[in-house]
């Protein structure tokens, strides 16, 4: 690891991905991600990279699109409004397999909404927000600290199965600033061999490649989703991450991502000071979700509340995970608003009266 730097998460976030290589970026500017493309724009071209400033998020996630393609390391950024947009280019490059890297700095919504954070975008980002059947592995950070290491793992995941990997983020992550260290990282080391699909032109007797995500066929078109539902299997089974926190002897667990995990374990904190046994799991990879250990988890403890900034997106994936067998509560707050450690204390105090603790 090298010297510890005080750094906005933007812009952690953007020095990691130069240090892991990207040859590309290609974005638009967004509160309250700005900062990111701002880092990109002074220091990408310097650093042998190419910067675009595209003329909208669309544009963007084409030419992203269209870089991938080469088998270079590419990324683009983004919040809430400019993501939307970006759909339908994210579903194109699902299809086809191509590895990127996407960022979103997360605000309040719906619609243009407020610059403050939110976690409104998890169904979203975990469920395909474009058309058809697909995933993207999506990487959840909780400090300054992870808005860089994510960067690495997340180019590394995206190279390995050909997908776009996705950074959710929150306005305040992205703003807030944190020391951070950079590890070593030597990009050469990383980078894996994309000549079997790259189009990077017939020189030497190579075989000529197309990219596409139209296949008018429908038993090519069924064919591509069995192979991705298959590739998806393999990314749950060995790449689920997640941090478990003072399990051993809870009563009551919580679930949360993000920023709300680190109100969440301050109130865990401040609840185990008041005699009260809670845990909390924090989901790193929200797809794939640590389904398995929270339904290892659900046959110890006696309740899960479920926290989020937002109207409850991940509790249904709680549920899905544990079923009926143990009382799931749900505290969020909207709109740009973030849950109080003490606001959440009193959720757990309800969940255990419930439970009888």
């Amino acid at each position: 690891m090298g010297k510890k730097l005080l750094m906005k998460g933007n812009e952690a976030l953007a020095e990691a991905a130069i240090r892991a290589g990207v040859k590309g970026y290609f974005g638009y500017p967004i509160t309250p991600q700005s900062e990111l493309l701002e880092y990109m724009a002074t220091n990408l071209d310097a650093r042998g990279g190419v910067f675009l400033q595209a003329e909208s998020e669309v544009a963007a996630i084409n030419m992203v699109y269209g870089a991938s393609g080469t088998g270079t390391r590419v990324m683009t950024s983004t919040s809430s409004p400019g993501f939307s947009l970006m759909q339908e280019g994210i579903s194109y490059m699902a299809c086809a397999e191509l590895p990127c890297l996407l960022v979103n700095v997360v605000r309040g919504g719906p619609g243009l909404g407020t610059i403050q954070p939110s976690q409104g975008d998890y169904f979203q980002a975990v469920k395909g927000g474009g058309h058809g059947d697909y995933k993207l592995i999506v990487l959840a950070p909780n400090s300054v600290q992870e808005m860089a290491d994510l960067v690495y793992l997340g180019f590394d995941l995206a190279d390995k199965y050909r997908i776009p990997t996705l950074i959710l983020s929150d306005g305040a992550l992205g703003q807030m600033m944190e020391s951070v260290e950079f590890p070593e990282y030597n990009v050469e080391e990383h980078l894996v061999d994309h000549s079997s699909w790259t189009t990077i032109g017939r020189e030497n007797g190579r075989e000529q490649h197309y990219i596409t995500s139209l296949h008018l066929l429908s038993e090519k078109m069924e064919e591509i989703n069995i192979h991705l539902q298959d590739k998806y299997k393999i990314i749950q089974k060995n790449e689920t991450r997640f941090e478990s926190i003072q399990t051993e002897d809870a009563d009551i667990l919580i679930v949360a991502f993000g920023l709300s995990s680190r109100s969440s374990q301050k109130a865990l904190e401040l609840a185990r000071e008041q005699g009260l046994k809670v845990g909390m799991l924090r989901p790193i990879t929200l797809f794939p979700f640590p389904t398995d250990e929270i339904k290892h988890l659900a046959q110890i403890v006696k309740g899960i509340l479920v926290v989020e900034m937002n109207a409850g997106q991940m509790v249904e994936d709680v549920h899905l995970s544990v079923g009926n067998n143990i009382p799931i509560d749900f505290y969020g707050r909207m709109g740009g608003m973030i849950p109080q450690p003490d606001e959440i204390v009193e959720k757990i105090k309800d969940l255990s009266k419930q439970v009888k603790i």
